[in-house]
């Protein structure tokens, strides 16, 4: 049983149909004994961070999710809140992957923030939900906040600076980007969780 959380987002939708097209099916659910006995989890996030974070405080949803042994992935915001910090709305978040996440900064001119569109990824570790993916593959974006690049960045991108465009820590993996929107790279990347 795969479930997506139902983290208020709004790119829930996208997601269950990027699922439905690799023959997959998933409930959308906030409600713990489901998550729980799920297999693969998809932690989904579009919006604020803070909100994210009281949506699920409000759902008694953060020591579940601290908890999980099983694969857990978190998009876009949903990777964000896996960390310590976010300079959004300064939110603590889950505390999962240690580091902060920081509002894109870049002298350049014309690094407009948001990131939105295209970009390719780079640095790419040997690591199973990557597999397959080449460097300067491109996927899609769309973030105004990041993780810088530490050791638990998987891939990264370059907008203005080097960036975490992919995470793991343990069970926990995440992107800044979002798969579901990023063609066969992106399908093949949620191929690749659902196969751990």
């Amino acid at each position: 049983m795969i479930s997506i959380i139902d983290s208020g987002g709004a790119n829930i939708s996208s997601i269950q149909f990027a699922l439905n097209r690799l023959g997959v099916s998933a409930n959308l659910t906030s409600n713990p004994e489901i998550i729980v006995k799920s297999s693969h989890i998809i932690l989904p996030g579009v919006g604020s961070a803070g909100s994210a974070l009281q949506y699920l405080k409000n759902n008694a949803l953060i020591e579940v999710i601290r908890s999980l042994t099983q694969p857990v992935l978190g998009i876009c915001l949903g990777m964000q809140i896996l960390f310590d910090f976010s300079e959004e709305d300064n939110t603590e978040c889950l505390g999962i992957i240690s580091g902060r996440i920081n509002k894109i900064k870049s002298q350049d001119k014309q690094v407009i923030i948001p990131h939105m569109g295209w970009n390719t990824i780079e640095n790419i570790e040997n690591d199973f939900i990557m597999k397959g993916i080449d460097p300067q593959s491109y996927v899609y974006f769309i973030h105004s906040y990041a993780a810088p690049v530490g050791n638990y960045t998987t891939a990264t991108t370059i907008y203005g600076s080097p960036l975490s465009a992919a995470v793991r820590y343990n069970n926990f993996y995440g992107t800044q980007f979002h798969p579901e929107r990023s063609s066969v790279v992106g399908s093949n990347i949620l191929k690749n969780f659902l196969e751990l």
